[in-house]
């Protein structure tokens, strides 16, 4: 019966320490690794296992989207009589690039935007011009028809609507 026994104990002991005890401990030594070389990048843990998520930016095409959208947009904006005056006199090249520059930070991208605040840029537009909410929805919509000319899918439009739609009170000066 010892015998039996030994036979058993000792095939018993080399299953548990090669089929359980092993593979745990070599589990936890890469682990360590895999953190240490982690910190060596200099990314805590959960920068290293979380998945980065895109920006809007990016997801749109990023500054090829961008430029196109924003040549887009001032040609149908520049085309309606009804918000085209406020545009007159105005570099449309600056006017360009600013608006590329602002969308460009505000979808994400890099930051690259140094013009003035909504408030301040739009309050003599307001004021001396009578820029008005009804205006607002026009650019809105000039700017949801180049998305879908460029073939940006409506769940992405919207959500470039809600970024454009939340300087809203800034733009109109309330």
């Amino acid at each position: 019966m010892e015998q039996q026994l030994t036979a058993f104990i000792y095939p018993f002991i080399l299953f548990v320490v090669l089929g359980v005890v092993a593979p745990v401990l070599l589990a936890n030594v890469a682990d360590k690794a895999a953190r240490r070389k982690d910190d060596d990048a200099g990314l805590s843990p959960v920068a290293a296992s979380a998945p980065v998520e895109k920006s809007l930016y990016d997801q749109l095409g990023g500054a090829a989207a961008v430029d196109a959208a924003v040549d887009i947009f001032y040609r149908r904006v520049l085309s309606d009589a009804y918000i085209k005056v406020f545009f007159e006199g105005i570099d449309m090249d600056k006017q360009a690039a600013k608006q590329n520059a602002f969308l460009t930070m505000v979808l994400g991208g890099p930051n690259n935007y140094t013009g003035k605040d909504m408030r301040v840029g739009h309050k003599h537009l307001v004021e001396k011009m009578g820029l008005n909410e009804s205006h607002f929805e026009h650019v809105l919509a000039h700017l949801r028809s180049t998305l879908a000319e460029l073939g940006v899918g409506d769940e992405k439009v919207a959500e470039v609507i809600a970024v454009a739609d939340s300087v809203r009170d800034d733009v109109l000066n309330r």
